[in-house]
């Protein structure tokens, strides 16, 4: 049977999207997404025009201002975009930049060695996902003007005056047709450009937010590049040695292109690793051969300095990769011609030759650092060996946690309340506060698709232990059986996954919100491929009942309770639900587990940088950051537990 709504396919049915028509259509194909994500990489994109300009050397300054009206004015000091006829459109070579998919001056490397960017498909989408768009070009003592609506030019571009400026400006207003919200984040961005700053050595990039009520800026700029990251990254924990490893080298590929690789390398006596790695600017969360690379000459240098002085315990014995990284703080950046990514987000690089070259390289590197500088060699050594024999220790509680897929419901934790199906894609696995509330919630769920694990009291902080503390936790061991992917990066088998949505569920108080983050913590470093692919969710319990006679409604929010507070004619009965216990199984499930009514919130992650260093400050043995990050973010309070 034929629709006949649908109708007939034939010639006339295909359509043609000229110029940024396509991007309007589908903008999700060029930045991501129409959420904050999407909106903020607008920004990132006309910023990382200019640092491609500061990395070819003719610009060290980049301003970037949100303006009251919703606006954005990214200005740099380098030499323009050009205004000359490009030959092939006859039409002024910005406007072609600007209207035009995959125009730009990074292909042939003439212009730019190196870039990142989208490569000449990054400043038109801009273009065409805001509602105006005006940019400006300083050139030879001539200031250019011209205007863009939704991409489309409303002049030719005009001489509009002398200058003594050299750059650009481009100033423009997301488009509110496009984006679900279209108010930037000052504090996403300032995380961004900082990272900008420290990746390109002396350059500066200022911040200006001239929106309501209070005006807030920020200057970033690093004399000391990777170093000085380091060092940020770092200042929530006890650095083994008082100054980051730093070293520059250029390398020739194979191809006989040339690779700058920078890298820096400081030990604290934390029990994380942490490295962050960078291919022209674009942080590659997912690694790749420059990744691979830097592992292999980090196990190597140390197993060769520790052997040829004689520093470990037993004859034939070495270290692994896991011992060498533990609480390794690094970052790796490589700017090279001709990236090749894996995939459409740039997120793993792909080059094959960069894996021996940056192997090669590293190695030398660290090597010479160590014999040049033994009391340093000598600490790094040690921390590796303390390291080696704490997994050896962990070995047994590991094994205790370690199931197939196939592992047969009997041998589940017994406090579990598993759920009736086995599609992992339909089951639902609430981590919940205490036996009342896990009483409740089992009595409330669905049994088909929904599993309970009560956790009696909080779980080890695994910020500030070692992994034989942490999997000699009862309440550690019983989460990862349950979830049944092992953890760490050697073990962690996404696969074994036997609930997509796992959801934590605490009361809304501060021993609840406490549990919440010591298990993000958990999951952020021993399972962050469960954040990455989306299946960690916090429940949303409300606040409130709301009685009026006969009429009563769950609040979740305080703003929500002062409105209908206010629009109620009549006394109303309040009720503060500070523990899931104090509900019955029919109100959680109304509330909180039922997936018609319920509000979750998914766990993303956006800045891989700053998230780690927020854990570190939050959960880390440094008294000092937390407490200044308590004093910053004490106004963004909501709901304070007194």
């Amino acid at each position: 049977m034929v629709d006949e709504e649908i109708g007939t396919y034939d010639a006339e049915s295909i359509q043609v999207l000229e110029g940024l028509e396509a991007v309007r259509k589908r903008p999700s194909m060029y930045i991501g997404s129409t959420s904050g994500t999407g909106l903020h990489h607008l920004v990132y994109e006309v910023v990382d025009n200019s640092v491609d300009e500061a990395q070819a050397g003719y610009c060290d300054l980049i301003e970037v201002k949100l303006k009251a009206d919703g606006s954005v004015e990214v200005v740099d000091n380098g030499r323009g975009i050009p205004t000359g006829t490009h030959a092939e459109t006859n039409r002024p070579a910005v406007e072609v930049v600007m209207t035009k998919l995959h125009a730009g001056g990074k292909f042939d490397k003439k212009s730019y060695k190196v870039s990142g960017g989208l490569h000449g498909v990054g400043v038109s989408v801009v273009n065409a996902l805001s509602e105006w768009l005006e940019v400006r070009v300083y050139q030879e003592e001539i200031e250019y003007l011209q205007r863009y609506r939704q991409g489309v030019p409303e002049k030719d571009l005009t001489a509009v005056g002398a200058t003594d400026r050299q750059g650009t400006l481009i100033h423009f207003k997301p488009d509110e047709e496009i984006f679900e919200i279209t108010s930037l984040s000052y504090d996403v961005l300032a995380n961004r450009l900082r990272e900008m700053a420290f990746l390109n050595k002396g350059l500066r990039i200022l911040l200006r937010d001239e929106r309501e009520p209070s005006e807030k800026s920020a200057e970033f700029c690093y004399d000391g590049g990777l170093a000085s990251f380091v060092s940020y990254l770092n200042q929530t924990r006890h650095p083994l040695h008082q100054r980051a490893i730093y070293a520059s080298d250029d390398v020739t590929l194979p191809d006989e292109s040339e690779m700058i690789l920078e890298v820096a390398i400081q030990y604290n006596t934390g029990y994380q690793d942490d490295i962050f790695t960078f291919v022209n600017n674009i942080n590659t969360i997912d690694g790749g051969t420059h990744l691979t690379g830097f592992k292999m000459a980090l196990t190597r240098s140390l197993n060769e300095y520790a052997a040829s002085n004689r520093l470990f315990r037993k004859a034939e014995e070495s270290f692994t990769g896991n011992d060498v990284r533990e609480g390794l703080t690094a970052v790796i950046s490589v700017k090279l011609p001709d990236p090749q990514f894996e995939g459409q987000t740039k997120t793993r690089l792909g080059n094959t030759d960069v894996k021996g070259a940056v192997a090669s390289s590293v190695y030398g590197i660290l090597y010479r650092f160590l014999e040049e500088n033994p009391s340093v060699g000598r600490k790094i050594v040690g921390k590796c060996l303390d390291t080696k024999a704490a997994r050896q220790a962990a070995r047994q509680a590991r094994e205790l946690t370690r199931r197939k897929s196939a592992l047969e419901t009997a041998s589940l934790p017994g406090k579990l309340a598993d759920c009736a199906v086995t599609d992992p894609e339909v089951a639902e696995l609430f981590l919940v506060e205490g036996d009342s509330a896990g009483g409740s919630a089992k009595q409330g769920r669905d049994r088909h698709f929904q599993a309970i694990l009560p956790l009696r009291g909080k779980i080890i902080n695994v910020e500030k232990a070692p992994l034989n503390r942490i999997l000699a936790n009862k309440e550690v061991r019983t989460i990862i059986t349950a979830i049944g992917t092992g953890i760490g990066e050697e073990e962690f088998d996404i696969s074994g996954l036997r609930y997509h949505k796992v959801i934590i569920m605490t009361d809304a108080d501060v021993d609840g919100a406490h549990i919440r983050t010591l298990l993000l913590t958990f999951f952020y470093r021993y399972m962050l491929k469960l954040i990455e692919r989306g299946h960690v969710y916090v429940a949303q319990p409300p606040l409130y009942r709301l009685k009026l006679g006969r009429k009563h409604i769950y609040v979740y929010s305080e703003e929500k309770k002062r409105r209908l507070l206010a629009e109620w004619d009549g006394p109303v009965s309040i009720q503060r639900y500070k523990g899931l216990g104090e509900m019955n199984p029919d109100q959680l499930w109304e509330t909180t587990m039922d997936p018609e009514r319920r509000l979750l919130m998914r766990i993303d992650l956006d800045d891989t940088v700053e998230a780690s260093r927020t854990f570190s400050t939050l959960m880390g043995g440094e008294v000092e950051p937390r407490r200044r990050f308590i004093q910053e973010h004490a106004g963004e309070v909501t709901n304070l537990d007194v």
